[in-house]
């Protein structure tokens, strides 16, 4: 009786993961059908933050990050606040000089003759949320540059994202972008160590959850398909175009399922031979295959 006992469970076993490998066969089947007609390269991460499974999709090509990067930014300068190092409320110094013209910048319009004293997390907001690219290297000056921000990212036990350089540097050449990569999954494994909620304090960890959620870019993105009120924290990056070649249309985030489950997803589309606008519909095309088949598991 004992061994049809443990016969009867072995196949349960064997037919139910079976059926889970079908499924995510299905999945992947989807996702490259989209990927393959793309024009350009697309690299996919996706992780279930539940139970740890994951699925990626060309995912070894180093993607050049953009804006993408100023999450890690903002884990770092909320790390430093935990340590004691910095405070939110702090004073930052900002001049007219800090306020480079011809970039994506909230923060000049608000103040366009600098020379004022903004609070940490007022800049950090400007940096996260509205994707500001003066903040960006306000709070990579701050921190003692890329290279600070680039060791506590590796101290977290993450390899395979590299950063180099600050806003103002990929203004210079279109080539300096590609420096600052990294490749979907360990994008993925970034937000999973955010969502863990041991690396940051429950304070601080709310605060960025809050920039991440309540920001107006990449509206067709991740969440361009998604059912109304679904809540996505991300980070977005968006690059120029030279030659009709768009180098980096990016989203990466945690999406909630309706079950209260959580899906890191990660799409970055590189070397794009269209607009910036069909890049985004394929990354919600990519989110709303992601989305219903979590939502139906």
């Amino acid at each position: 009786m004992i061994k049809m006992i443990r016969l009867v469970f072995t196949l349960t076993l064997a037919l139910s993961t079976s059926y889970s490998f079908a499924q995510t066969d299905g999945l992947l089947e989807q996702l490259r059908a989209i990927t393959d007609s793309a024009k350009g390269k697309v690299g996919v991460a996706i992780l279930n933050l539940s139970t740890g499974d994951s699925l990626t999709l060309n995912n070894k090509h180093h993607y050049p990050m953009q804006s993408v990067y100023k999450f890690p930014l903002g884990l770092a300068v909320l790390h430093e606040v935990d340590e004691g190092r910095l405070g939110l409320n702090d004073n930052i110094n900002i001049r007219k000089s800090d306020l480079l013209p011809n970039t994506w910048s909230p923060l000049a319009e608000k103040y366009p003759g600098g020379n004022v004293s903004v609070k940490l997390h007022e800049v950090l907001h400007y940096t996260v949320s509205l994707s500001d690219n003066n903040g960006c290297d306000i709070l990579f000056r701050l921190l003692g540059g890329p290279k600070r921000v680039q060791s506590y990212v590796t101290s977290l036990g993450i390899d395979d994202i590299a950063i180099v350089n600050t806003e103002e540097e990929m203004h210079e050449a279109w080539e300096v972008q590609f420096d600052n990569w990294a490749s979907p999954y360990a994008f993925a494994q970034l937000l999973n160590a955010f969502h863990k909620k041991d690396i940051l304090s429950e304070s601080n960890h709310k605060l960025l959850w809050r920039f991440m959620t309540e920001t107006p870019t990449g509206k067709n993105r991740i969440r361009g398909q998604l059912p109304e009120g679904t809540i996505v924290a991300h980070k977005t990056g968006t690059s120029g175009d030279q030659n009709g070649i768009v180098a980096a249309v990016n989203d990466a985030g945690i999406i909630q399922l309706p079950n209260g489950d959580e899906i890191a997803l990660v799409v970055f589309v590189s070397q794009f031979a269209g607009s910036t606008e069909d890049a985004e519909s394929l990354i919600a095309q990519i989110a709303k295959l992601v989305f219903d088949h979590y939502a139906a598991t």
